[in-house]
């Protein structure tokens, strides 16, 4: 079985709980590579589980959009996802590494679960509810930020995404995923 999973961060407040993410599926058997959107960048250094050196992270140019072969994962978590990585992957723009790579994984139907954080000022954009169709039609799984229930997406109270991330349990990502047999 393959056991690489791919955690793909957007820059927004979920991202300080990106290494708590990344332990959680390491714990749960998985090969992690991460890649952040060049907004997301900053969030993790910030966050009460610091994404460090430690947690030997795929380090890559997130400037670039080239993609030099790679293994494929067999899952793809995009924790959180944003206003902007939705419209992007639904037009298909790959102008990022972590763009190219979650578009990449939409075409090639690699399971695909996104944690949205999308605000009630963004919400009401046209693009938003199109994308997501089209995105979902493409199999994307979408799954709450605020209690981990999946199904379509909601909009967030613009100004509670800390307190939403701080209550965020990565257990309920984990508990998504098909269990990794370990080969160790």
């Amino acid at each position: 079985m393959n056991d690489l999973c791919l955690l793909l961060v957007c820059g927004a407040p979920l991202a300080v709980r990106a290494g708590d993410i990344f332990d959680q599926l390491v714990k749960a058997g998985w090969r992690v590579n991460v890649l952040m959107t060049p907004s997301a960048l900053a969030w993790p250094a910030a966050g009460p589980s610091p994404m460090t050196a430690d947690h030997q992270l795929d380090r890559i140019d997130v400037t670039r959009s080239e993609s030099p072969a790679r293994e494929m994962p067999a899952v793809v978590i995009v924790a959180p996802i944003t206003f902007n990585t939705v419209g992007k992957v639904a037009a298909g723009i790959a102008d990022t590494r972590a763009h190219s790579a979650l578009c990449e994984a939409v075409g090639a139907r690699i399971p695909i679960l996104a944690v949205p954080m999308v605000n009630t000022r963004l919400w009401g954009h046209p693009a938003w509810s199109s994308s997501v169709r089209q995105l979902t039609t493409a199999g994307i799984t979408w799954m709450s930020v605020e209690d981990g229930t999946l199904g379509d997406p909601e909009p967030l109270e613009s100004g509670s995404g800390y307190e939403l991330a701080a209550r965020f349990d990565p257990e309920w990502i984990v508990g998504w995923l098909p269990v990794v047999e370990r080969t160790s």
